[in-house]
């Protein structure tokens, strides 16, 4: 192998594709631009959702409804993912190093979805007050 003998893999380079240069080309006279317009001159483009004038659909439509930024922040724990656990106290931490809550949660609450039947005892979660009832029922406690 000799500096002047290398070359690009296949495939790798290909010719820019050379618009105008007469009709035999394919892309001849306009070059691919169609017949006049706003679109077949230099320059002549707009921005993305521009309808010519018209009043463009995201003005068009009302406004409804926003999303949090904090719920990044708020998380959800069954009693079935509790029950899961079998960890007789339950933490933030622990419920972060088991996976069941991101690591950017910071309030967490305890909902009633499934039984629980072990007596857990949660420090520094919120529960519902049919969760509580039922945590409360198994012999656990929430401080």
């Amino acid at each position: 192998m000799e500096l002047n003998t290398i070359k690009h893999a296949d495939g790798a380079k290909h010719a820019k594709r050379r618009v105008g240069r007469g009709i035999g080309s394919g892309l001849g006279k306009t070059a691919g631009r169609g017949h006049k317009g706003q679109k077949s001159r230099s320059g002549g483009y707009h921005k993305v959702g521009f309808e010519g004038g018209q009043m463009p659909m995201q003005r068009r439509l009302p406004k409804r409804g926003f999303k949090s930024h904090l719920l990044k922040f708020n998380a959800e724990v069954t009693l079935t993912a509790l029950e899961a656990l079998g960890a007789e106290t339950v933490d933030l931490l622990t419920l972060k190093q088991a996976g069941l809550v991101g690591q950017l949660a910071k309030v967490v609450k305890i909902i009633k979805t499934g039984e629980l039947t072990k007596s857990v005892k949660l420090t520094g979660i919120g529960a519902t007050a049919a969760a509580k009832l039922a945590i409360e029922a198994a012999g656990g406690s929430l401080s």
